[in-house]
């Protein structure tokens, strides 16, 4: 089945066969609905994987399979998500190119499987750091594939752990999948981060405040010169619009059908994807105020404003914008409610 150039795959195998296509070795997790298929399913096909006793067992378990030049990850959802943070703290510590694919769950605590986009401040800024993670928001099963192969391919090349963040609603959906549509790319190949030959002292504990500070500095200046070349958006149908829509994932492949039908009705929008959360295409974003004269900008989500909260952080100071906003966590997002909302506000 994975040899055939166009198939009929869910999320789960789109997922599994990315990792394959990346070169990863093992993968280490913990079976939590949405992801369970990708253990199952990596399990399946003869490559080596460990279902640890938690996902806790499984972050230190990358982390200490990557240290040693395997291509591991992980995939969880919700509170496996949560448990996952002391693992993936230490690997942005650390720098190390832990990767990790999570199927948001509507909480709090298990809450539900498959509408949510709550994760979205516990993947960009969980654990006790600065959040420099690179996360990544797929809308539809290409971009699901092209993700899973570039967050491990950043992640090896810049030293930053990465997070492929989807819903149960992308995972279990089936759709026609075409490997002559796919990007290509070459991999990174992964290499041995401790030599075998010497000791090497690699803190993730300081014990002077001043020593953790300049680590921490150097991290930022380090993350701050790749976000321009990581970050990616979509600009679509932005051209002389009067109002913006902002969403990610598969809200926003729900916003893009929205805007086609208001365009139909004359109504001025765009829509500004974000395809990185982090680093976010903040300059694109600008740019689009500059040029042209938004009047309301409406941020769709299945989230109590956790993208919104991104947006207002990342939007330049300077530019003065009214916010709108449609917000359902856990629930799915129609086409017409968009619709009939942004109507509404043009009148």
């Amino acid at each position: 089945m994975l040899e055939k150039e166009k198939q009929f795959l869910t999320g789960h195998e789109i997922v599994i066969k990315a990792c394959l296509d990346a070169e990863a070795d093992v993968m280490y997790g913990y079976p939590i609905t949405p992801t369970c298929e990708i253990l199952s399913g990596w399990s399946n096909i003869g490559k080596q994987y460990l279902q640890t006793e938690d996902e806790i067992a499984a972050g230190f378990a990358v982390c200490g399979a990557v240290l040693a030049g395997k291509k591991a990850f992980t995939a969880s959802a919700g509170p496996g998500h949560i448990l996952l943070q002391d693992a993936f703290s230490m690997a942005e510590a650390m720098r190390l190119p832990f990767v990790m694919v999570i199927g948001q769950r509507g909480g709090p605590s298990s809450g539900t499987v498959i509408y949510s986009q709550q994760e979205v401040t516990l993947a960009c800024y969980g654990g006790n750091g600065e959040g420099y993670r690179l996360v990544y928001s797929p809308s539809n099963a290409k971009e699901l594939y092209e993700l899973t192969r570039q967050a491990f391919n950043d992640a090896w090349h810049y030293r930053f752990p990465a997070v492929l963040l989807t819903d149960g609603y992308l995972l279990k959906t089936k759709s026609v999948f075409n490997l002559a549509e796919i990007t290509k790319m070459v991999n990174i190949p992964a290499h041995a981060l401790v030599p075998e030959d010497k000791v090497v002292h690699w803190p993730n504990i300081y014990t002077l405040e001043e020593e953790l500070n300049e680590e921490i500095n150097e991290t930022k200046k380090d993350f701050s010169a790749i976000s321009e070349e990581i970050s990616k958006a979509e600009s679509y149908k932005t051209d002389g619009i009067e109002y913006l829509v902002i969403a990610h994932g598969i809200v926003g492949a729900v916003a893009k059908m929205a805007v086609d039908e208001l365009r139909e009705k004359n109504i001025k929008v765009g829509l500004f994807r974000p395809i990185t959360l982090r680093p976010f295409s903040k300059k694109q974003l600008d740019d689009l105020f500059v040029k042209n004269n938004i009047k309301n900008v409406v941020v769709v989500e299945s989230s109590f404003g956790q993208l919104a909260r991104i947006v207002r952080d990342e939007l330049a100071p300077e530019i003065d914008a009214t916010f709108t906003y449609i917000q359902k966590p856990g629930l799915g997002i129609e086409v017409e409610e968009i619709v009939e909302f942004m109507k509404k506000l043009k009148i």
